[in-house]
């Protein structure tokens, strides 16, 4: 058991709408208490900058690489994440004396795993410089090099979760993440670890709303309550070798793209794109150590109440019941990003942050790189 440290976690997902921030007090092992958290969205005009990236990015063939704009949109992401960070603080009544570290994720603008390859611009020396605190960030990269997928990473967090899951509900129990993309953690007796990214979540439904709406996601899931579900289209996604593949493998949000526009019904897209998301985690779930008595949701998924009822009727099937993190005493919000404050404890201490059976890593390996202010 290590020295608590105050950190501060710092999220920005695939869906690339906003920062999620959240305070840990952690050991980086067993103790796990969660401070305030909050959400700080991105205006249109960064949403813009970010989308840019990801086109500009695909030229990227090594990490380090800013072509073009790159550069300049990774100081302007580093920069609302600094300006982020104070706002919380001051809100909260917070020094930045009082935190130890932040964890910083940045923005993934590419991920290759098949080439050992991802990239998240962020500006780590930038951030600690504006906000005045130690940062580790670059968490990723080391697993790679060790012949990791660099994904999923949150597991680790989940584990130290999952012992303080209530009784009542049956294990095994895993952890269903709902972001851009969704993954699975499964934590076994013993705290055997075994997760990877089980498909598209929220991420084919927000480009499916924003192309056809201009709004950037199904707000309460009310245009897929009004549609109807297309299996066929269903059928074309779960076909892909990605759930058949012997190996699991972490996955890039080009892996998976919406729809053609007059494909279906705004409706009918959207309730068949949440269908699917509940689809392609049971189909996933299949690689798991043993079959799941309780799913526990978290991330922007579980507020939508027709992923939330497509899952629940799919796994109900398997005799499993989903219950969002709420109802676990957990924060399905603030998850990731108190994972990533975590995460940078754990960091610090030289602790693995990935295992064989999270990320296909060689053996377990910590990552990130510390700046001290």
């Amino acid at each position: 058991m290590g020295e608590v440290k105050t950190a501060l976690g710092l999220m920005s997902g695939t869906s690339m709408d906003g920062i999620d921030i959240a305070l840990l007090h952690t050991d980086g092992e067993t103790i796990v208490k969660h401070g305030p958290s909050g959400y700080f969205p991105y205006d249109p005009q960064l949403r813009a900058v970010w989308q840019k990236a990801l086109v500009t990015a695909k030229s990227i063939t090594q990490r380090t690489e800013r072509p073009g704009d790159l550069a300049q949109a990774e100081r302007k992401l580093t920069l609302a994440h600094a300006a982020a960070v104070n706002s919380f603080l001051r809100r909260h009544g917070l020094n930045a004396k009082a935190i130890d570290v932040i964890g910083f994720h940045g923005q993934t603008v590419l991920h290759r795993p098949d080439d050992a390859l991802t990239v998240q611009i962020g500006d780590g020396p930038l951030l600690a410089e504006e906000t005045g605190i130690d940062v580790v960030y670059d968490m990723r990269a080391n697993d790679m090099v060790q012949g990791g997928q660099g994904a999923p990473l949150i597991p680790v967090y989940h584990a130290a979760l999952a012992a303080n899951l209530p009784e009542q509900f049956e294990t095994p129990a895993v952890f269903v993440n709902i972001g851009g993309i969704s993954n699975l953690t499964y934590v076994g007796d013993g705290g055997a670890l075994s997760a990877f990214d089980s498909g598209p979540g929220n991420m084919l439904i927000d480009q499916w709303i924003e192309a056809h709406t201009g709004k950037t996601y199904d707000k309460g899931g009310a245009t897929a309550a009004t549609g109807t579900v297309v299996p066929s289209l269903v059928s074309q996604y779960l076909e892909s070798p990605f759930f058949s593949a012997n190996i699991r493998r972490s996955l890039d949000r080009s892996d998976f793209v919406a729809p053609q526009k007059g494909e279906v019904s705004l409706s009918d897209g959207a309730r068949t794109l949440a269908h699917l998301t509940g689809a392609a985690i049971l189909k996933s779930a299949s690689y798991l150590p043993e079959a799941a008595k309780t799913y526990v949701v978290c991330g922007g998924g579980r507020l939508n109440p027709v992923i939330m009822a497509e899952l629940s009727a799919q796994a109900a099937k398997h005799g499993a019941k989903v219950i969002a993190a709420e109802e676990a005493g957990f924060d399905g919000g603030a998850m990731e990003a108190e994972a990533w404050a975590y995460l940078a404890v754990r960091s610090l201490r030289g602790l693995p942050l990935t295992y064989p059976g999270t990320t296909g890593v060689k053996e377990p390996v910590t990552g990130g790189v510390l700046v001290r202010v």
